[in-house]
């Protein structure tokens, strides 16, 4: 395992391993984050909680495959991280996903979890299956949701030289935040500039402004009135970070959110940061509906941060 510079915690990011495309993904993606900003990336493979409640003993030769499974499975992953990534290995047992992800985390004290998508959203954008959709709706940390990429479905089946993680790009080549006025801003910006600067990237500011507005307004009138007030929330966020750190700072609009994002360039090895919805309670994700129609309408990996921050700072 790494280590860390005195009185320093170790940053620690934990992956859900499946067996799938999706799967892969996340564990390539972890693993370039975790290049990027140090600390250890721990692979967490949960296998369902047969034996709690069961009226029938389970099966000890079922049980003896599944674990086996996963220990191979377990394998498969961590031939996708480069060597240089340190990394756990950890086989879990609960009654979701999610469950076993978000227990995995708070005895390791990390910072992340990374999750592969569904798949209904095909190559390059991100559907969020059962484990996603439940971790972005309870969990107390960020979360990062990865997509399947046609990239990664070129090279999944060739080892780690060919994997996300090891492609000899940069393992984090930019930071773009989705900023805006409503309470969690402040700490939306400040993750975002945590993993900015841990990772050595430069930050990208976006506004969307989204045109739906009902045929009875003057829209004229009121996308300027909106496009100013949008303009102002980018110099505040703008002004509020250190010097040269901002790369760009943009409005985007469209009809809606997908159309908005759609002329945005990205980079390989970039990560969207989101925060979660101002219903959520403390310390806790809850995505919003303007968030969740984001994190489908992207290419890259979507952080999502809680919108208030635990006591204590991030792990």
């Amino acid at each position: 395992m790494s280590s860390s510079p005195v009185g320093e915690p170790v940053r620690r990011t934990v992956v859900g391993c499946t067996a799938t495309e999706a799967g892969r993904a996340a564990v390539r993606a972890a693993a370039r984050l975790v290049r990027a900003v140090g600390g250890e990336l721990h692979l967490v493979m949960v296998l369902p909680d047969t034996g709690r409640g069961a009226v029938v003993p389970p099966d000890a030769g079922y049980e003896a495959l599944l674990r086996s499974s996963a220990d191979a499975w377990l394998d498969e992953a961590a031939a996708l991280v480069p060597p240089e990534v340190p990394i756990g290995r950890h086989v879990r047992r609960a009654e979701s996903a999610a469950e076993g992800l978000l227990e995995a985390a708070r005895e390791l004290a990390a910072s992340l979890v990374v999750v592969g998508s569904g798949a209904e959203r095909g190559l390059g954008r991100i559907g969020v299956g059962t484990a996603a959709s439940e971790l972005l709706h309870s969990a107390d940390l960020p979360v990062v949701v990865v997509p399947v990429t046609a990239e990664d479905d070129d090279g999944a089946d060739d080892g780690a030289d060919d994997g996300a993680a090891d492609d000899g790009g940069p393992a984090l080549s930019r930071v773009t935040v989705a900023v805006g006025t409503r309470p969690g801003a402040d700490v939306l910006l400040e993750e975002a500039l945590a993993l900015a600067r841990a990772g050595g990237a430069p930050l990208r500011l976006v506004s969307l402004q989204v045109l739906d507005l009902p045929g009875h307004l003057d829209r004229v009138v009121a996308a300027d009135a909106a496009d100013a007030h949008l303009r102002s929330v980018l110099e505040e966020a703008r002004a509020a970070l250190p010097d040269g750190l901002v790369d760009d700072a943009l409005l985007v609009r469209g009809r809606d959110v997908a159309d908005a994002v759609r002329d945005l360039d990205w980079l390989p090895g970039e990560v969207v940061v989101v925060g979660s919805s101002r219903l959520a309670a403390p310390h806790r994700l809850f995505l919003g509906a303007t968030a969740a129609r984001l994190l489908r309408a992207v290419p890259v990996p979507v952080v999502v941060v809680p919108r208030t921050r635990p006591q204590g700072g991030r792990p």
